[in-house]
């Protein structure tokens, strides 16, 4: 059985309130925001599988950038990160019903395209499916038909998601799993390898 084409949402906070738990000078932290969310973008449009990526967010910067690189924006909702996504979501399914969407937090610049592919390749039967993060209490990932489509990032999201059903995508996927939000998470990230907008905002630093 042909497996669906998948849509990426990514979920982009303003990148001038990103990251508030690295330290890092202040007036470099939002370049490093977008670094992050741009080499998680450009690795999601790499992956085998994924016909699209979609940004969610209400920062108009970084919807520009987008634009520039040729991905589509849509904005937040209200109701926070889950009402957000479900309202993308909705909206993708007017013009995409075909496809699964798949929501893929944005602060992942260690993210290769072979372990986002091996995460979709699991998701088949209908049903929701998940990546935890490297800690084993958040998600990286999720995705979901349109009819089930109902992410619950968050606190313990990993044990919402269980909660709710959903099926827990169990290969390595270390970089898949490596999301970044202080020092040490960010080191582990730099021995991963992260990608090329990283690494240039991460020079910058003193």
């Amino acid at each position: 059985m042909k497996p669906p084409p998948f849509v990426v949402l990514l979920p982009v906070k303003a990148p001038a309130l990103g990251k508030s738990r690295l330290r890092v000078p202040e007036h470099l932290r939002p370049g490093l925001a977008t670094a992050f969310a741009l080499d998680a973008l450009h690795a999601a449009r790499s992956t085998p599988g994924v016909t699209e990526v979609v940004v969610v967010t209400s920062d108009s910067g970084f919807t520009a950038t987008c634009a520039a690189f040729g991905v589509t924006s849509l904005p937040d909702a209200d109701g926070g990160l889950n009402a957000s996504l479900v309202g993308a979501a909705t909206a993708l399914a007017a013009r995409r019903p075909d496809a699964v969407p798949v929501a893929l937090c944005a602060d992942l610049p260690c993210l290769q395209p072979d372990d986002l592919a091996a995460a979709l390749a699991q998701v088949t039967g209908g049903g929701s499916w998940f990546v935890a993060d490297a800690d084993g209490t958040g998600t990286t990932m999720y995705a979901a038909p349109y009819d089930v489509f109902e992410p619950r990032f968050g606190t313990a999201s990993r044990a919402a998601h269980r909660a709710d059903g959903a099926k827990d995508v169990l290969s390595e996927l270390r970089s898949l799993r490596r999301d970044v939000d202080d020092e040490a998470t960010l080191a582990e990230a730099m021995r991963l390898g992260p990608g090329p907008f990283t690494v240039e905002a991460l020079a910058l630093m003193p």
